[in-house]
């Protein structure tokens, strides 16, 4: 079975992609080595849109030691990208964001979340639709918890008229996504997808945020 993602942007048919293999729970051996880069270390989880954008924005922000491609937020076991694809499993392409604390805290990263996509579109980020795309801001303690909705409430106010549509969700498992998903905006610049989607997207945070950059 072929999963196809597609879209067409400034003018720009963009190629069709065909995916295939199987995802895991993120290998324990890989995320004790992320987590002994420095013994502070924690980890976010974020959904919004194509993981291949949100990969990228995270890491580019000052702090971020690794930030990882897979699928959370819903209810089947080992989700892959076929099967998310069908917009029945639950899931959202998702990325865990392996930061320090003493570089940069939770909230900040939830500002990252919120200032590099558009948290008011239900269930897509243009030009990518589906419940797989749909906007999620994962916490593992009350306290993250707190964190989110607080920034909701105040976007909600001063930005947003009250129109944001994340889910605020508990995080509960995580599944690596594919091996070619990883790093796939740095290490393929120049499919057509990364030219007019992700690195445009890139771009836009980098200017809208310069002081949250890695040097």
């Amino acid at each position: 079975m072929k999963v196809l993602k597609f879209a067409a942007t400034l003018g720009v048919s963009l190629v069709l992609i065909a995916c295939f293999g199987f995802s895991k729970k993120i290998d324990k051996q890989q995320e004790s080595k992320l987590l002994l880069q420095n013994k502070n270390t924690k980890v976010a989880y974020f959904a919004s849109g194509c993981f291949w954008c949100v990969e990228a924005v995270f890491e580019s922000v000052s702090g971020v030691e690794e930030a990882v491609s897979g699928y959370a937020g819903g209810h089947t076991l080992n989700p892959t990208y076929n099967s998310i694809g069908t917009g029945k499993t639950g899931h959202a392409e998702t990325v865990a964001v392996y930061y320090n604390p003493n570089k940069v805290s939770f909230k900040t990263l939830v500002k990252v979340f919120f200032g590099s996509h558009d948290p008011t579109t239900v269930n897509g980020q243009h030009p990518d639709y589906g419940t797989q795309y749909r906007s999620i801001a994962f916490y593992s303690n009350e306290a993250e918890k707190k964190i989110i909705e607080t920034m909701i409430s105040k976007l909600n106010k001063e930005v947003y008229n009250g129109n944001i549509v994340t889910e605020v969700t508990k995080h509960t498992k995580f599944y690596k996504a594919e091996e070619y998903h990883q790093d796939f905006e740095r290490r393929n610049p120049n499919q057509g997808y990364v030219k007019a989607v992700s690195i445009p997207r890139l771009n836009r945070f980098k200017a809208k945020f310069p002081e949250l950059l890695k040097h």
